[in-house]
């Protein structure tokens, strides 16, 4: 059996099966990782929602900020942003159905040595803590009181993690660190609106998982979210969000022997 963790899909549902016929992915045996943001900005996120949770127990995904957000605007708290692709999952017939499995979907995943999470995880946290926090939000996602938290969810205060958070700042901050951050402080102080290439970074914020003594380090943690970072190995980290829905690759890393799949996109950014 093998594992192969994939980055980044975003409704590019074609990229996807090409990339899986190129792993030779073996649905009767083999089992995939999904890193979120399985749906937006692509042309097919249908396809893809139906098709990962056509997988069931064979593939574990965990959530996106994009993910999130069609939950969001299925829930009438959001308006549709110029660019998004989720109209057809709103006006599936089996909409409600799709939207209750994305809802019990992790924030993080762990297993055969290693950590998955969408964006990343603060440096002040271990393995153990950040999966503790993460079964926070999925427990609010999945009671019966889920419309309160989507509600609640946006934000970017607060700006920093306090053990004595409660209540809806807990859970933003939480949701915030694991699938929107990029870049934090060493004292682990947030920052949204850098987007781009971590050498343009703003004075005193550094990418997430090259804080020194970083305590989730002896723990290889596959991330995406990070289009413009790109491929990168270092820090004893996967990040594998290639950018395939703005026309470069998606990116698909087996666990077992760490080999790299990729099906370089060469058409038009957005179909994929």
């Amino acid at each position: 059996m093998a594992i192969y963790a994939i980055g980044d899909v975003q409704g590019c549902y074609s990229a996807l099966r090409r990339l899986l016929d190129k792993c030779r992915f073996d649905p009767a045996r083999d089992r995939l990782w999904l890193v979120g943001d399985l749906v937006n900005r692509g042309p097919h996120s249908l396809a893809v929602l139906r098709f990962v949770k056509g997988l069931g127990k064979r593939a574990v995904t965990v959530l996106g900020n994009h993910d999130l957000h069609l939950l969001v605007v299925a829930a009438g708290h959001a308006k549709l942003h110029r660019g998004d692709t989720i109209d057809a999952i709103l006006r599936a017939s089996d909409r409600d159905e799709l939207l209750h499995w994305l809802r019990h979907q992790k924030l993080m995943h762990t297993g055969n040595g290693y950590a998955m999470v969408h964006a990343g995880l603060l440096p002040q946290w271990t393995i153990a803590k950040s999966l503790a926090l993460a079964q926070e939000v999925e427990a609010a996602l999945q009671s019966n009181d889920h419309d309160d938290f989507l509600r609640h969810m946006y934000g970017n205060k607060p700006e920093r993690w306090r053990d004595s958070l409660r209540g809806h700042d807990r859970l933003r901050v939480i949701t915030n660190v694991l699938t929107r951050m990029r870049l934090c402080t060493t004292a682990g102080r947030l920052e949204f609106r850098h987007k781009g290439n971590p050498v343009e970074r703003p004075r005193g914020f550094m990418p997430w998982f090259t804080v020194p003594q970083r305590r989730s380090r002896k723990t290889p943690v596959i991330f995406g979210h990070w289009a413009a970072l790109g491929l990168y190995t270092g820090s004893n980290v996967f990040a594998i969000d290639t950018g395939c829905v703005w026309g470069r690759e998606l990116t698909a890393l087996r666990l077992s022997d760490r080999a790299l799949f990729q099906h370089a996109y060469s058409g038009r950014p957005g179909q994929a």
